[in-house]
């Protein structure tokens, strides 16, 4: 048996309500009382768990990027110190030499979004029936989604690359080309 209430203050209203059921049946079992917000996250439990581990794994997907985008870009720079070295040594700044390896970062990362983005409207449109229920208020298509996703890899993309960028505009020209 099922007894829907409304009420402001369930704690004044319960025991009014248990004693106006054993009136009118004292064999009646007690009920469980639960509010609306309960019923609610119990029917949204397998929802919220789907949602909870997307957001896990899409984080840990956006380390491993970020990592990998910071090691491919480490091993570029070392193999490129004799060129940075020679760029300072005819008068780039360390500004330059900054900004040039920055900037590859990002022409890496604008790529990568090139492909991917049409990639995924494609698997969008194969997957609409599987996919679609699992978005709450979005589309496949969600452009503000999408913006938010593109905007957030070329952060990464920056992040991962600044360290790399900052040690190769630290490079001594004379060391570099010595070691060349």
């Amino acid at each position: 048996m099922l007894l829907y209430v409304r009420a402001s203050n369930l704690n004044v209203v319960v025991p009014q309500i248990r004693s106006e059921v054993a009136k009118v049946d004292p064999s009646l079992p007690q009920f469980e009382i639960q509010s609306l917000a309960q019923e609610m996250d119990a029917a949204l439990i397998r929802e919220r768990l789907i949602a909870t581990l997307s957001s896990l794994f899409s984080g840990l997907a956006l380390l491993l990027a970020c990592v990998g985008l910071y090691g491919l870009l480490a091993f570029a720079v070392v193999q490129r110190t004799g060129e940075v070295g020679i760029r300072m040594a005819l008068g780039a700044s360390r500004g330059d030499v900054l900004g040039m390896i920055l900037r590859e970062a990002w022409m890496l990362a604008l790529a990568g979004v090139a492909i991917v983005i049409p990639a995924s409207f494609a698997m969008g449109r194969l997957l609409t029936n599987q996919i679609s229920g699992l978005l709450f208020g979005l589309s496949i298509t969600d452009p503000v989604t999408i913006t938010g996703a593109v905007v957030l890899l070329i952060a990464v993309a920056g992040v991962a690359a600044y360290v790399p960028a900052r040690r190769a505009s630290r490079v001594d020209p004379m060391v570099a080309l010595r070691n060349e």
